[in-house]
């Protein structure tokens, strides 16, 4: 980023020798100079024009052409400064294109990442899902061992109390016993 910066500050700095150059070529080369003379009259034809159109005036039939050496000087000013504003906006536009490109490719890392973590949420809610099943099959299952263990301590003291252990004309008398203490006992 700071070396974009810096290009860009050199680039403006050498545009200025060269539009000084391109404005002293202007002054001495013949082709330049009729350039610069057609182009500067032009200018001050539109520049007439659209004074007398804002302010008002009456139209003028004739607009009196520049000297020559008034034309080349204004030419060469545009062609300078023309050059200038070309150079700024090239390196504008090249900045912008830079920073939008830059912006894309940092949108797509963005979404990849996205996808990504959607994916990870997804495999995880599936596992959760598996998890809590399996969960809800040891619930069950403890819940029947529980109320199994009541039937068969119910039906162990049923038969302990008496059912089956008198025998036909022989009373057997069973003590009760507990199978699952109901309170610690603490030994003195």
């Amino acid at each position: 980023m700071a070396t974009v910066k810096l290009a860009t500050l050199v680039i403006r700095t050498l545009a200025k020798p060269i539009s000084a150059q391109i404005k002293n070529q202007a002054k001495q080369h013949e082709t330049f100079r009729s350039i610069c003379i057609s182009l500067a009259q032009r200018m001050h034809v539109g520049e007439i024009k659209l004074r007398t159109n804002i302010l008002g005036e009456p139209a003028r039939q004739h607009v009196k052409p520049l000297s020559e050496t008034r034309a080349i000087e204004n030419g060469a000013n545009a062609l300078a400064e023309g050059f200038l504003f070309s150079v700024a906006a090239l390196l504008i536009i090249g900045e912008t294109w830079r920073s939008s490109r830059s912006q894309s490719k940092q949108r797509g890392d963005v979404n990849e990442r996205i996808e990504e973590l959607s994916a990870n949420v997804a495999s995880l809610t599936e596992r959760l899902e598996r998890i809590q099943e399996s969960l809800g099959d040891v619930e069950s299952e403890r819940e029947r061992n529980n109320e199994l263990a009541r039937i068969v301590e119910r039906v162990v003291e049923i038969g302990l109390r008496g059912g089956w252990a008198e025998f036909e004309d022989t009373p057997l008398k069973v003590p009760r016993v507990e199978l699952a203490p109901t309170t610690s006992r603490v030994s003195p």
